[in-house]
């Protein structure tokens, strides 16, 4: 079996988190693939190397000379083999690759080259094979991965070396330029990698113990979830929670391999544990998986009598999409319903849209609140135990908080409120200290 690990910028920063991976993949002999960040910061005030290589990119551009910070990112490297007694001539092929650059040098062939090096590196330090990512991932000419060619190359690559190492981020056009993936793509390569030989499971390690249950900044010392549904971990991050992006889980998703988030700093914690289900008796304690949520959205309410027998709803969403502001969520009565929306999205259009909901519309009245945070409880177990709704919103109203809106998705996975601006972390704490924590 395989298990594919990928390390982000802050496990590979310098040669003593070079030392904390490699103690991890050889405590498994079936952790035989790594995908590789580009260095991170080692400490408060340092720089990451892709943040570095696009500001380089931007003095390219403008014919400002970046000569040191081209040094700066080349004595990272250097430092890193150094330390750890490593053969490769990084400086010579730093030095090398710095020579040919020029204001006509691609954006992504410059800031690809911190996985590159970084992987280099890890690769003799691990002793594993280096497969670079333009050698096999590969991008479809519409601009997507091509899937079939990706797997076949990952595939035969594992098979041929038997342990590898592949940067992330990065892959080949079918014109063979280097192209890059957006903010976060080593994510994505891991998922790829370990989509392509089917692994046991996918390894995500970063600088924290897994998924937290809610936002540290807003509660202190949140738990960890120890599993998660990926259709609860869509729901988490559809509204706010800083966990994986929905691309970067797709391709393990789709095959139900299960994605692991560990702390490269603390790799005895099992982190989380993301999986297709969880069986009930897993975590018979809680029903809350996590809380999530979001501020400055406008809620729209339109009343208008027998709507029923009218197409208003359908007029308004088609407003609201010629507007280009996408409704967040729905709630209907008899003779009203309200459209939640993106404050930000909404912008200057906000009175146009109105005046359009005014003229195409005909409601008896239309009324506008701001200033709105979405806060979600999600969970699987929720529609199982009666009540909880109730529990939920008691909770909130015995701490002050008045609701503005409720809404609950149709998988039944999640409870939304909306609440005021001013009110978003007390009830954020007042749902994590009475039903997650």
């Amino acid at each position: 079996m395989w298990k594919v690990c990928k390390f982000g910028g802050s496990s590979v920063a310098g040669s003593g988190q070079f030392q904390k991976v490699k103690s991890i993949v050889e405590a498994d002999p079936q952790r035989r693939i790594v995908v590789s960040s580009a260095a991170g910061k080692r400490f408060a005030g340092d720089h990451k190397l892709t943040d570095l290589l696009y500001l380089c990119h931007a003095h390219l551009t403008y014919g400002v000379p970046c000569d040191s910070i081209l040094s700066q990112i080349g004595a990272r490297f250097s430092d890193i083999r150094a330390e750890l007694g490593l053969r490769v001539d990084v400086d010579a092929l730093w030095e090398d690759f710095c020579r040919g650059l020029s204001a006509d040098t691609p954006v992504d062939a410059l800031v690809s080259r911190g996985e590159y090096f970084t992987s280099l590196l890890l690769a003799e330090y691990l002793g594993y094979a280096f497969v670079d990512a333009a050698d096999c991932v590969f991008f479809a000419p519409d601009g997507q991965i091509d899937r079939e060619k990706t797997d076949a190359a990952i595939r035969q690559a594992a098979e041929e070396h038997g342990r590898i190492v592949i940067p992330g981020f990065y892959g080949k056009t079918p014109s063979g330029r280097v192209r890059v993936m957006p903010r976060g793509g080593s994510d994505i390569t891991g998922a790829l990698a370990a989509a392509a030989v089917r692994a046991e499971v996918y390894e995500n390690w970063t600088d924290v113990s897994g998924i937290l249950m809610a936002d540290p900044r807003i509660v202190e010392h949140p738990s960890p979830i120890p599993r998660i549904t990926y259709g609860e971990l869509r729901e988490l991050a559809f509204m706010g929670a800083s966990v994986l992006h929905e691309g970067s889980v797709r391709p393990v998703k789709e095959l139900g391999i299960p994605l692991n988030i560990r702390n490269t700093n603390d790799p005895a914690h099992p982190g989380t544990l993301i999986v297709e289900h969880v069986e009930e008796e897993d975590t018979p304690e809680r029903f809350i998986t996590g809380i999530a949520g979001r501020r400055n959205f406008t809620i729209l309410t339109l009343r208008k009598r027998d709507m029923e027998l009218s197409p208003t709803l359908r007029q308004a969403l088609e407003i609201f999409e010629g507007f280009h502001a996408p409704v967040e969520h729905v709630t209907l009565g008899l003779d009203s319903f309200s459209l939640v929306a993106s404050t930000a999205a909404l912008g200057e259009g906000l009175y146009a849209l109105t005046g359009e909901l005014e003229k195409r519309c005909r409601p008896d009245d239309i009324s506008v609140q701001d200033g709105i945070a979405l806060v979600a409880a999600v969970g699987r177990k929720m529609t199982s135990r009666p009540g909880i709704s109730g529990q939920l919103f008691r909770a909130l109203g015995e701490s002050g908080i008045n609701i503005r809106t409720i809404a609950q998705g149709a998988d039944e996975l999640s409870i939304i409120v909306g609440v005021d601006n001013r009110d978003y972390e007390t009830a954020i704490r007042v749902l994590y200290h009475g039903f997650a924590g």
